[in-house]
């Protein structure tokens, strides 16, 4: 007599994986209400105004650092090369140059940085820390020669200018051009094939190429998508300050590597991703004008940006550690 098939039960609600994925969002929506309740004037139309001015510029250098790393690699170079496009810019600009010419010569320098990190790190298979630090310090040497070890001050923006400072209402007009920027970054990592091939190389990259894909060609991408776009920041920090700044980047290293390892953990479950990387820059540039308008000092801001890291650190490795223990 044949026996009866039980069914199979629902699969209930997973609390745990609900605050993984949308964690960080509920963050980031308690700390806008703590601030604003503690101190007023974090509401105010000037101060969001300056949140998503700064939060759209770290945006666009740290976009191409979270496909690097999402594929299994890491550049620690990116600031780098944005402190060295500020100073490009300035030099070139203080020398007579008109800003056109010094934002080409900028994104090149970044390109030229971009492609020798994926040539050593894709074509000859060193180790990408190592190369990065090597060629971030690099970068940053040059960046500290131009102005002899100082900042160079500049007398006009240029076009860039007005990008970076108009406004509509209270949304500034470079949040808007990097809102459609990172949508059409999400669109590529999870409706194309580019996007699933990048995850593909950190969870086996010897399959993907026995697949037929050339990952060292994606590799090479990232890491020239990395450098083109830290130069992009690095040419609207110049606009912005109206300055070159050698050692501008060195603020930038712990919140980049913490907004693409803490936005990790939200949506995909670990894996650095577009989105993630947007909330946890808003979030960092959040808490530390919160911070700021509290009166907490610098020591005070670096500790809870650290510990951020190290949280997001934490996470990432956790939750992959218990994905692949499911598989």
């Amino acid at each position: 007599m044949p026996t009866a098939s039980r069914p199979v039960p629902a699969a209930g609600f997973d609390v745990r994986r609900f605050v993984v994925r949308y964690g960080l969002f509920f963050l980031l929506a308690i700390l806008v209400v703590v601030f604003s309740w503690l101190r007023p004037s974090f509401a105010s139309a000037g101060n969001v105004t300056d949140i998503l001015r700064s939060a759209s510029i770290s945006a666009v250098m740290f976009l191409g650092l979270t496909w690097i790393i999402a594929a299994g690699e890491i550049d620690v170079s990116f600031m780098s090369v944005a402190a060295l496009s500020t100073m490009i810019i300035a030099g070139l600009v203080s020398s007579g140059f008109g800003w056109p010419v010094a934002v080409v010569a900028a994104l090149s320098a970044g390109i030229v940085v971009g492609l020798l990190n994926g040539f050593l790190v894709a074509g000859m298979g060193l180790p990408a820390l190592v190369i990065t630090i090597a060629t971030g310090g690099l970068a940053g040497s040059i960046a500290a020669a131009i102005g002899k070890g100082t900042s160079i001050p500049m007398a006009t923006t240029g076009f860039v200018g007005p990008i970076v400072d108009a406004d509509l209402g209270i949304v500034p007009v470079i949040a808007i051009v990097v809102a459609v920027l990172y949508a059409v970054a999400w669109v590529l990592q999870d409706r194309t094939t580019f996007g699933h091939y990048i995850y593909a190389m950190e969870q086996n990259r010897r399959a993907v190429v026995e697949a037929g894909v050339r990952a060292s060609r994606i590799l090479m991408m990232l890491y020239v998508l990395s450098g083109t776009l830290s130069a992009v920041a690095g040419a609207l920090l110049a606009a912005d300050l109206s300055s070159g700044q050698p050692y501008i980047g060195t603020s930038y290293f712990i919140d980049g590597l913490t907004a693409v390892l803490l936005g990790g953990m939200a949506l995909k479950m670990g894996k650095p991703n577009v989105i993630g990387t947007l909330v946890g820059v808003v979030l960092l540039a959040v808490l530390l004008s919160g911070a700021a308008l509290l009166g907490w000092t610098d020591s005070q801001r670096q500790i809870v940006r650290a510990a951020l890291l190290i949280a997001g650190v934490a996470l990432v490795v956790w939750t992959r550690r218990k994905t692949r223990a499911h598989l």
